[in-house]
C-alpha cells in the first residue's frame, strides 16, 4: 500500500485510475484544472497506457470520451460547471443513446462563486439530461464514488455524472491507496445506425427507454449506502430533521458532532438524481420539519414533493445565492430551531472577531494584473488609442482590462468575438460609425472563436480584434494551447499557429507585435482602424504576443532595467490609475510616485506611460 496526501482532485484522479479508466480528456477550468494533471503524474508512476488529452473545449472532450465509451472502454471527460454548458448538446443525446463501456462526466461546481461566470448547479443539468449525478461530500467519497459511476454507467448503460464542488476539489486528505493495474479492455464498436444515428422516430424510443432507466436507479438510490442514508431509528419522532448533500452534508455533520444534538436526524443525499423518493419519504414521516441544506439550488427541495413541512430557500430559511460555509449553514439552523422553540446551539459571537477586523483599516485590494503582465500593455494602448470605442472581452486574466478602461461587456468564452460582430450591426443599420475593439486570449480563442469570427467575416463586420497571446493558459493552470503543441502528458503534438487559423477564418489583416513595445503597438492599432473603415478592407487581427510573466519568467523579461522616478514627477497619478501597475504606488510623505522594488519586475513598459517623462529605466 502506499500514501500520499492528495487534492481532492488527485482523489478523483486517482479514483479514475483504480477504476481503469482508458481514456481522459478534458478542457482546464477552476476548480477542475488539476484532475488530468494529477492523472498524468500517476499514469507516469505508475507506467500506465491511459490515454489524456487536453480537447480545445468542452464539447470535444466530451465527444472524444464518448467515442471511446461505446468501444466499451470506460472513458471520462472533466470540466468546470459552465463548462458542461458548452458540452450540453452532447450530453442530452448521448442520455438517450446511451453508452457500451461506462462514461463518467465530471462537472466541478463553484458556488460563491469564486472564479466563474455563474453559481450554476450541475445537479439541474443533470435532471434536465436525464443522467445520473453523485454529489461527494470530500475527497475519499469523490474517489470511491468514481467507481460507482463506472458501475453505474455500464450497468444501465448511462452517462452518470460526478458534481464535486469546489470544497471537495480543493481540499486535502491523506489516501492509502495500491499499485494501479493497467485496464487492457480492446475498442470492439458494433455498427447499429439505429441507435448511434438514431433519427426522431427512434429517438423517441430512446427516450421511452431512458424514462425506465430512471425509474430503476431511482428505486437503486433508495438503498444506495453509504451515500444516500439516515440516521433515524425505528418508531421515533422528532420536531426537526435535516436532508442535506454534498459538502453541506459533512459540515451539517460535524456541527451537530460538536454540540451533540443527537435529536436532529440527518439524511445525506449523496445520490440526488434520479431522486430516492422512498428514501426520502420516510424521513419526512419521521419528522414535524425538515430543513433542506444544499449548494448551489433547489433539486432536493424540488424533488420533495409537498413541501408544506419543509423549510429551505423556497421558504426564505436559506439564502438563494453564496456559498454556503459553515458559519452561514451554523446560522441557518439557530434560525430554524429558534422559530420552532427548540433548544439551541449556544453559538459563540462572531461580532468581536468581525470588529476586531474592522478596527484593523486594511486597505482593499482588487484583482489586478500581475507586475509586468503583456495585458496591460494591450489594453493601456487600446484606450489611449480609440477612448470612445466599444471594448468587448473574453473569459480570462485579461477580464482585468475592467480596472484600466478598456473592457465593457464579458458574457462567455468567445462572445467578445460575436457580441463585436453584434453592435456593429446594431450601429450599422442607423448608419452609424461606431469603432469597436474585441479582446480574446489565446487559449479562449482555440476554445471558441473560429466559429464566431468566420461568422462576423461572412457577414461583412467590420471591427479591431485583438489576441492577447501570452503562450499559454495562464488563468486555470498554464496548460498548454495548441499553438504550443504540447500534449497533455508532454510528449510534442502538431503545432497549429494562431495566424495560420486565423487566416483560414478570411482574414486578411493580421498584424503580430509584441505589446511591450507600446508605441509600435499604438502604430499598428491606428494602422488596423484604417483597414476597418476602407471599403475594401474587413476585420483586422492583431496578435500581441508577449510570454506570460509567471510561466516563463526568463524569456518575458530577458533584459531587466532599474525604474526610478525623477523628481520631475508632478503626482499626477496617472501610471497608477491608467497603466496600474501594482509595483506603482503613491508616496503620501513625498507626494510622488514611488516604485516597490519588491513587485517590480524591469520590463520598463511604464516609461512610455508617464506625460511627464519621470519614469526612468537605468
Amino acid at each position: 500500500m502506499k500514501e500520499d496526501f492528495f487534492l481532492g482532485n488527485g482523489a478523483i484522479a486517482l479514483g479514475l485510475l483504480e477504476a481503469g479508466c482508458q481514456v481522459l480528456t478534458s478542457y482546464p477550468g477552476t476548480p477542475s484544472s488539476e484532475i488530468l494533471p494529477e492523472a498524468v503524474r500517476l499514469i507516469k508512476s505508475e507506467k500506465l497506457d491511459t490515454y489524456v488529452e487536453w480537447s480545445t473545449n468542452e464539447k470535444v472532450a466530451l465527444d472524444n470520451a464518448y467515442a471511446a465509451a461505446i468501444t466499451g472502454k470506460r472513458s471520462a471527460c472533466c470540466m468546470k460547471q459552465v463548462g458542461l454548458n458548452v458540452a450540453a448538446d452532447s450530453l442530452m443525446s448521448a442520455a438517450y443513446i446511451g453508452t457500451i463501456g461506462g462514461l463518467v462526466i465530471i462537472s466541478c461546481d463553484d458556488p460563491g462563486p469564486h472564479s466563474s461566470q455563474t453559481e450554476q448547479d450541475t445537479r439541474l443539468m443533470a435532471r434536465l439530461a436525464k443522467v445520473p449525478v453523485l454529489d461527494p461530500s470530500n475527497p475519499q467519497e469523490a474517489r470511491e464514488m468514481v467507481k460507482t459511476a463506472f458501475e453505474l454507467s455500464e450497468k444501465y448503460s448511462i452517462p452518470v455524472i460526478l458534481r464535486p464542488a469546489i470544497r471537495v476539489c480543493h481540499a486535502r486528505q491523506n489516501l492509502t491507496w495500491d499499485k494501479l493495474q493497467a485496464n487492457r479492455n480492446p475498442a470492439a464498436f458494433k455498427k447499429d445506425p439505429r441507435r448511434w444515428a438514431a433519427t426522431p422516430k427512434f429517438r423517441f424510443l430512446l427516450h421511452k427507454d431512458l424514462n425506465n432507466k430512471l425509474k430503476d436507479i431511482s428505486e437503486e438510490f433508495n438503498t444506495l449506502r453509504p451515500y444516500n442514508t439516515h440516521n433515524l431509528k425505528s418508531g421515533m419522532h422528532f420536531p426537526l430533521g435535516i436532508i442535506a448533500g454534498g459538502v453541506p452534508s459533512s459540515v451539517i455533520k460535524d456541527i451537530l458532532d460538536d454540540h451533540g444534538r443527537k435529536d436532529i436526524p440527518l439524511l445525506k443525499i449523496g445520490a440526488p438524481y434520479p431522486f430516492p423518493d422512498s428514501l426520502a419519504m420516510t424521513f419526512l414521516q419521521a419528522c414535524d420539519k425538515v430543513l433542506v441544506i444544499e449548494e448551489t439550488d433547489t433539486l432536493i427541495e424540488y424533488c420533495l414533493r409537498n413541501r408544506d413541512n419543509v423549510l429551505g430557500r423556497f421558504s426564505g430559511h436559506v439564502p438563494s445565492e453564496g456559498e454556503l460555509v459553515a458559519q452561514k449553514i451554523e446560522g441557518i439552523l439557530q434560525t430554524a430551531l429558534d422559530e420552532l422553540a427548540l433548544p439551541s446551539l449556544n453559538i459563540d459571537s462572531q461580532e468581536d472577531v468581525q470588529t476586531l477586523v474592522n478596527g484593523l483599516d486594511l486597505p482593499v485590494r482588487k484583482p489586478t494584473l500581475c507586475p509586468g503582465c503583456m495585458h496591460r500593455s494591450v489594453f493601456y494602448s487600446i484606450r489611449k488609442s480609440r477612448p470612445k470605442a466599444i471594448f468587448t472581452s473574453d473569459i480570462g486574466c485579461y477580464t482585468l482590462g475592467l480596472n484600466l478602461g478598456s473592457v465593457d461587456t464579458v458574457l462567455d468564452m468567445g462572445a467578445s468575438i460575436t457580441m463585436a460582430s453584434g453592435f456593429y450591426h446594431a450601429y450599422a443599420q442607423d448608419g452609424t460609425e461606431q469603432p469597436i475593439v474585441s479582446t480574446i486570449g489565446d487559449s479562449t480563442f482555440y476554445h471558441s472563436g473560429p466559429a464566431g469570427l468566420l461568422n462576423a467575416v461572412y457577414n461583412d463586420a467590420r471591427f479591431v480584434l485583438v489576441i492577447l497571446d501570452n503562450m499559454t493558459t495562464a488563468m486555470t493552470g498554464m496548460q498548454p494551447t495548441p499553438s504550443l503543441g504540447i500534449r497533455a502528458d508532454g510528449s510534442k503534438g502538431k503545432q497549429i499557429p494562431l495566424e495560420r487559423l486565423i487566416s483560414g477564418c478570411g482574414i486578411d489583416f493580421i498584424e503580430v507585435i509584441d505589446p511591450y513595445g507600446m508605441k509600435d503597438l499604438r502604430k499598428t492599432i491606428k494602422k488596423a482602424f484604417a483597414y476597418v473603415k476602407d471599403p475594401d478592407g474587413g476585420i483586422a487581427v492583431i496578435i500581441a504576443r508577449h510570454p506570460c510573466i509567471i510561466a516563463y519568467r526568463d524569456l518575458a523579461v530577458k533584459n531587466r532595467k532599474e525604474i526610478s522616478i525623477s523628481d520631475e514627477c508632478i503626482a499626477c497619478n496617472h501610471c497608477i490609475d491608467r497603466f496600474e501597475c501594482p509595483a506603482l504606488y503613491h508616496d503620501g510623505e513625498k507626494d510622488k510616485t514611488a516604485i516597490n522594488p519588491a513587485l517590480c519586475i524591469g520590463c520598463a513598459v511604464c516609461v512610455d506611460v508617464c506625460p511627464k517623462g519621470a519614469i526612468m529605466a537605468e
